[in-house]
């Protein structure tokens, strides 16, 4: 068996984020030819790809594409190690993702999956870089907003990886400054709706009977509970709706009284990071 050389198993590991055990072995097999230990890599993770389907993928970036000031896509895509997520090749299949439902706007990812460019499917693509990278590659979510003035922001929680967060704000008026502030806003404390007539029906009820409960436990008198729980109802708002957080910047005044003062409106905005609901 011929010896190997540790400069040429960290070589091979960079070229195809294999483990490092994984390069090594092929480049035992392949008695040192380091093209040879490549495809033999790639032939490995072909072989494995049926094996990944029940692994985790809970690493990975948002990618973010804009077409002017009026239109912009998120993806979330997905990898299982921080390692193949800051690789050059899963970057590269991300921006070729995210370009591409800029461009057809799926209806979902099943759509999406099955959707084409340069001549294979999207899931063909993730098949070929799962099998390339040797880890599961999915795609988790993606959004597109279209129309108006659209703002975003891209937050790397950490400088040596892509960005983890994206956040895009769609104003009806051009301001970037505020859109600016408003989706960095929204990356720092995470508002799951935009406003409380935005909250499916179910969600608002389960939160007042949970609100309830607590206040029927806590002992407050009977004819006191309906009001209580409206205010608590109302305090869940302000922590989980964009327009009624407290504006970090400032916060005597939520991201709603930030925006009028403004002279704009919120019409919608999508919060990813990776990993996250």
């Amino acid at each position: 068996m011929a010896s190997v050389n540790m400069a040429d198993v960290k070589r091979l590991r960079e070229i195809t984020a294999a483990g490092m055990m994984d390069c090594k072995k092929a480049l035992e097999e392949s008695e040192g030819d380091f093209d040879r230990a490549v495809e033999l890599l790639r032939l490995k993770g072909a072989k494995d790809v049926g094996k990944r389907e029940s692994r985790t993928a809970s690493n990975g970036l948002v990618a973010l594409k804009q077409d002017g000031d009026s239109s912009a896509a998120l993806v979330e895509i997905n990898c299982e190690t921080d390692f193949v997520a800051k690789g050059e090749r899963f970057q590269e299949l991300a921006e070729q993702v995210v370009t591409h439902v800029l461009a057809t706007k799926p209806a979902d990812v099943a759509a999406l999956l099955e959707s084409s460019f340069d001549g294979k499917t999207v899931k063909e693509h993730l098949d070929t870089a799962n099998a390339a990278l040797g880890e599961k590659i999915e795609i988790r979510r993606f959004a597109v907003l279209e129309g108006g003035y659209i703002g975003a922001y891209m937050h790397k929680t950490d400088p040596a990886l892509p960005p983890a967060v994206g956040v895009l704000v769609q104003l009806d008026k051009p301001n970037a400054e505020v859109a600016k502030d408003i989706a960095q806003h929204a990356a720092a404390m995470a508002p799951q709706y935009l406003k409380a007539e935005s909250v499916p029906a179910e969600v608002v009820e389960k939160e007042r009977k949970l609100f309830e409960e607590m206040t029927r436990e806590e002992g407050k008198p009977e004819a006191a509970i309906g009001k209580i729980v409206e205010g608590r109802v109302n305090g869940w708002y302000k922590d989980f709706t964009l327009l009624q957080q407290a504006f970090v910047k400032d916060n005597k005044k939520s991201v709603g009284k930030y925006a009028e003062e403004n002279g704009v409106e919120v019409l919608a905005f999508v919060r990813f990071k990776v990993g996250q609901a």
